[in-house]
């Protein structure tokens, strides 16, 4: 048996029955010490110099000798612990490391017990000492186990929380607000990122978190072929990974000069982002303070890259979807408004934000021979290319029906009755309003649609009573469904509304809380109708969401406009003999109240010949009508309705006949003239003005 190794004077400090106890330890490889507070000397057995790595003539049994071999970051907690179990006099256990003569380190555990003597003060520290790399080395395993089970699982947090970002996403726009946000960024542990898309050859920035704008200005647009961070793995459609400023410097020294406006980023990630075997753009990653990417770490910027590329695709394809579909509703749609007197019409389509396809809302305006308007607005079943033709064929029979002078109720008869001769299987709603500005007289009708909405000079609103009749495309039970028409008067200062449904639906609320709603807005909104367009589509579509297409067309009758609620009728009967001759008083008459007695002469000729052309002529009865049009009402209209759709001809009358110079006087007369169809009859119609002042 091997005795302790210390100083070479004194006694074994062991007994021989305890011998036994020793070879059993040195057996398990562990060894023993004794440790005198008095003269300081430290003695070990030879296991115990072995697990220190120290051979027996090389130990000298000093304290500062055994703290060389100690790792000195070590050392002080190990001091403080063995410190203050000689003042309580009891024992310690701790773990160091001593380093051997091959440079390595070894775990070692080392236990002791405090010895005092008959008065209580410590003599002695007995104990052992063991090599415990193995058993740490099984901790580390461990914890080393822990740790990658948690970077595992932050490294499927990261792509989990990014692909529920994108998961909603829709546009470009969408896309570069998930990657750019804070939230990801802190997840993946950089200080800035930056997205690129590649286009037409350049890389355009469209969008970044933390990065200086000189940065992005400096690689905004630059050429696939030039030698930068996106242009590079663009084109070569492999990942970049940089750990060292000088290595960024060396690989970029065109970028050289930013370096000094980044001074905390220690390490840059570049990755391609690569769809269907293209390049479709970059994503860019800074650290401050990383120095290495270990293979977990591009794994998981791998995926993240791969699931952005797969993300901006579909948002690519969307908006060239979305753009294709609005150009075609923009074609479809009337290019302009036209501009009636005594009228301000403002107009609005907006598509669904959810949804890029094509939809069936319209809007029109259709002006009238005599000076009336027609305002529709209209809703086809469905959101696809067949929606917008059969929206794009409903307009252009609907304006025909107009053109021909049909009453509303009629022409959205006919228009419905055309939409189930196209045989689509499709319905549409649809609300149709006849308005004058002489007379503010309206004559609305509406098939399956919302009612219009009027705001009066006042500011009061209210939804007119309108009955409503089937959707177009839908049969009654007789033929041809009925349309009810309601008649009103706009005021001078009124505004009529006109819109779709998707201006005040949405899933998540009743309907009626949004009807409410657009009618507090057009309350409290602008006075004039472009700014209360606006209002109403910001206000509204903070409530919907935008789930659906809106169509809007918004009326308001000027105060300034033509003289209103001037208007003189005459209906002659044919077998009547007198009424001409009544209807010829009654409008000199009118002209006197209208302080239009100048034209009185040219009026009655003029009316005496309409008139008398259409009883000659058709064989029924006739209605005069007249009234002051234009600016300042300085002209009068005079309009003979007959109920056959044969058209007037000039003739040239012979010398001394008593007839066919009647359209020879209007035209010689009358400073414009012309014939309106009106379903199975006609308007011929002049205007007298009235002289310069």
């Amino acid at each position: 048996m091997h005795g302790f190794r210390g100083s070479n004077s004194g006694p074994p400090l062991i007994s021989e029955p305890d011998r036994v106890g020793r070879v059993a330890m040195a057996i398990n490889g562990m060894g023993v010490f004794v440790w005198d507070l008095e003269s300081g000397v430290m003695r070990y057995d030879d296991v115990g110099l072995s697990v220190m790595g120290i051979r027996p003539h090389e130990w000298d049994g000093r304290l500062d000798t055994l703290g060389t071999r100690m790792v000195q970051s070590e050392l002080p907690a190990v001091r403080a612990r063995v410190d203050r179990a000689v003042r309580e006099r009891t024992s310690f256990s701790l773990y160091f490391r001593v380093r051997l003569r091959d440079g390595s380190l070894r775990w070692t555990h080392t236990q002791g017990n405090v010895i005092s003597d008959g008065e209580g003060r410590a003599v002695r520290v007995v104990g052992v000492i063991r090599d415990a790399s193995q058993e740490l080395l099984a901790v580390d395993q461990t914890e080393e186990v822990r740790r990658a089970r948690g970077d595992r699982r932050r490294q499927a947090a990261i792509v989990g929380h990014l692909s529920d970002a994108l998961a909603p996403t829709l546009t470009v726009g969408d896309v570069t607000r998930a990657v750019t946000s804070t939230r990801l960024l802190e997840q993946l542990g950089a200080a800035t990122v930056a997205l690129a898309l590649s286009e037409g050859g350049r890389v355009v920035m469209v969008g970044s978190n933390g990065t200086a704008k000189e940065w992005i200005r400096n690689l905004h647009l630059a050429r696939s072929t030039e030698l930068l961070p996106f242009s590079e793995v663009i084109r070569t459609r492999k990942p970049v990974f940089i750990t060292s400023r000088a290595e960024f410097a060396a690989r970029y020294p065109g970028l050289r000069a930013f370096l000094d406006r980044m001074p905390d980023a220690t390490a840059a990630a570049y990755l391609p982002l690569v769809a269907q075997g293209s390049a479709i753009g970059a994503l860019g990653l800074s650290y401050n303070g990383k120095t290495c990417f270990t293979s977990d770490e591009r794994t998981v910027l791998s995926a993240v890259s791969s699931a952005i590329a797969q993300s901006l695709q579909r948002a690519l394809l969307y908006d060239k979807e979305h753009e294709l579909a609005a150009g075609l509703q923009e074609v479809m749609l009337p290019a302009s408004t036209p501009r009636m007197a005594g009228t301000e019409v403002t107009t609005r389509y907006c598509p669904a934000h959810s949804r890029g396809d094509i939809g069936g809302d319209w809007y029109d305006t259709i002006p009238l021979p005599d000076g009336r308007i027609i305002a529709v607005v209209g809703d086809v079943q469905g959101h696809d290319v067949t929606a917008a033709a059969v929206m794009g064929q409903l307009r252009v029979a609907l304006r025909a029906y107009a053109g021909e002078g049909h009453p509303p109720a009629s022409i959205m008869a006919r228009t419905s009755a055309f939409l189930t001769e196209l045989d689509t299987e499709r319905f549409a709603t649809c609300v149709l309003a006849l308005i004058d500005p002489r007379t503010g007289l309206t004559v609305s009708v509406r098939a399956g649609h919302p009612e219009p909405v009027l705001r009066r000079p006042d500011g009061s609103v209210t939804r007119l009573d309108v009955p409503g009749g089937l959707p177009l495309g839908l049969d009654g039970p007789s033929g041809l469904p009925v349309y009810p028409e309601a008649v009103n008067v706009l005021e001078p200062g009124s505004t009529l509304l006109l819109c779709t449904d998707g201006l005040i639906e949405t899933r998540t609320a009743d309907l009626d809380q949004g009807a409410a709603l657009l009618l507090d807005a057009l309350r409290t909104g602008p006075e004039r109708s472009g700014p209360l367009a606006d209002h109403l589509l910001d206000t509204m579509g903070a409530y919907t969401g935008q789930e659906d297409d809106v169509a809007l067309l918004l009326l308001r009758r000027t105060a300034d406009g033509p003289a209103t609620g001037r208007q003189f009728t005459a209906t002659l009967v044919r077998t009547d003999p007198d009424a001409l001759h009544c209807a010829r008083h009654r409008l000199r008459s009118a002209l006197h109240d209208w302080s239009m007695d100048p034209l009185g002469d040219i009026a009655e000729l003029l009316a005496c010949e309409l008139a008398t052309n259409a009883l000659l002529h058709t064989g029924g009865d006739a209605t005069l009508t007249a009234g002051p049009v234009g600016p300042g009402g300085r002209a009068l209209r005079l309009t003979v309705a007959d109920g056959s759709s044969a058209c007037p001809r000039r003739r040239a009358a012979p010398e001394g006949a008593t007839s066919g110079h009647g359209l020879v006087l209007v035209e010689e007369l009358a400073t414009a003239w012309g014939v309106t169809p009106c379903g199975t009859g006609k308007y011929v119609w002049c205007e007298i003005a009235l002289p310069p002042g």
